[in-house]
């Protein structure tokens, strides 16, 4: 049994628009959990396993697992969904290099644009910076529309996810912006959208 650990609107939104995409939300256990948010807002919540009170978590058989780069790779080959790709796919090293890409070069540069220290000489040697993340997408979208090719695969929900929910960090690139705009169009993610609104208020409707 897995049991997803979910705050709306959160980092954890993506592995909701994951799992929709799948058709596989009702077979997960989902938790619905407060965190603490940049405004302010929000506050730890005792009900959320994640040792640092963080979104997402899974907890799988009793075992917990964190980061969205793992759930990317775990989620599509337990639930064996073509959203995913598998040792032996032709595909595969690409698959899991944009995966642990996302995690470990872009997320960190976005960070350090979000929090006005992306020029930072540490952050550059050691991630690059914007105009790095930019023409590697552009060098994979210059193959196809997606960044394995033709087909839509978890790597392009999960790579796309930042500029939807922060579209002024979106390079100003005519293939990078066609492309983040074919992964919002997807269903899910206007699924997952909608989701989280009626947890919202849902959550708004309780008593204090």
């Amino acid at each position: 049994m897995i049991t997803f650990y979910h705050a709306p609107y959160s980092r954890s939104t993506n592995v909701l628009a994951l799992l929709l995409a799948m058709e596989k939300l009702e077979a997960v256990d989902l938790r619905l959990v407060d965190v603490c948010r940049q405004d302010g807002t929000g506050q730890r919540d005792p009900a959320n396993p994640h040792p640092e009170a963080k979104v997402p978590y899974l907890v799988v058989d009793g075992l917990g697992m964190r980061e969205r780069t793992a759930m990317f790779h775990f989620l599509p080959e337990v639930f064996d969904s073509p959203l995913g790709r598998r040792l032996g796919d032709p595909d595969y090293p690409a698959y899991l290099s944009w995966l642990a890409y996302y995690g470990n070069v872009v997320e960190p540069v976005l960070v350090g644009q979000f929090g006005g220290f992306a020029q930072n000489p540490a952050l550059l040697s050691a991630f690059r910076g914007a105009p790095e993340i930019a023409q590697n997408l552009r060098s994979a979208l210059a193959q196809g529309p997606f960044l394995l090719g033709d087909e839509y695969c978890a790597a392009d929900l999960l790579l796309s996810s930042p500029f939807l929910f922060f579209p002024d960090f979106t390079p100003d690139d005519d293939l990078i912006r066609a492309w983040v705009a074919r992964c919002g169009a997807m269903p899910w993610v206007a699924e997952a959208a909608a989701h989280d609104e009626a947890a919202l208020a849902a959550r708004a409707q309780l008593p204090a």
